[in-house]
């Protein structure tokens, strides 16, 4: 089945240029455009697609990071591919941060483009060469000044939360009802913390937590 893409970028011109380019591609389909992030999160939420391409900046609406933190919280299964016109470290951590699963420059060339979609579609993330030397030079800095590492690999405040909830025995469901999503999306984000923290079971989720001291606070 063809990748299901929705644009969302405040230019009509660059909307229409990628989706002539990516509805070109066997593998890929575009259903949707947005101009702006709140209307990427109404239409996502709407039209279910594999992966939504995020423009950073979309004046005067919502902006992509703004977006992308709402929707990988209402909908985690969705992957995110941010694009912008600038290189900024402190955008980059954040947007990482908030569960975007790749970050690339409009000026990359358009095959960058088509690998990064095809990248994060298999499940893998996708990072703009500069963008992934600044992610190894912060860690490099952190492990420099004697920083846990662990804590690099960062996980949304939504994620963070849910491994709070598990951690104190807290079941599928109700974590559902208690954070009044659905079993589902729970599903989704625990997934997403083992993929992330590199474990497979509960009990090491637990461990984790302990070890963190994140069951300390009650």
């Amino acid at each position: 089945m063809a990748i299901r893409l929705l644009i969302a970028d405040d230019h009509a011109i660059v909307r229409s240029g990628l989706s002539m380019l990516l509805n070109n591609q066997p593998d890929m389909e575009v259903i949707g455009t947005a101009a702006d992030g709140g209307e990427a999160f109404d239409k996502a939420l709407e039209l279910r697609p594999d992966i939504v391409l995020m423009d950073l900046s979309m004046p005067p609406g919502e902006n992509g990071l703004s977006a992308t933190t709402r929707l990988k919280e209402a909908a985690p299964e969705i992957d995110i591919l941010v694009l912008t016109m600038h290189d900024d470290e402190e955008y980059l951590f954040r947007l990482l941060q908030a569960g975007a699963s790749g970050y690339l420059l409009k000026s990359a060339p358009d095959n960058d483009l088509l690998t990064a979609i095809r990248t994060i579609h298999s499940g893998a993330a996708y990072l703009h060469p500069s963008a992934t030397k600044s992610l190894i030079s912060e860690f490099l800095q952190r492990v420099h000044r004697g920083e846990d590492v662990e804590r690099f690999q960062v996980l949304t405040d939504r994620e963070q939360e849910i491994l709070v909830l598990i951690a104190k025995g807290y079941a599928n469901k109700e974590i559902a009802e208690k954070l009044i999503v659905s079993v589902k999306t729970v599903e989704s984000h625990k997934a997403k913390i083992m993929e992330k923290l590199h474990m497979k079971t509960r009990p090491e989720l637990v461990r984790y937590a302990l070890k963190k001291g994140l069951l300390d606070f009650e």
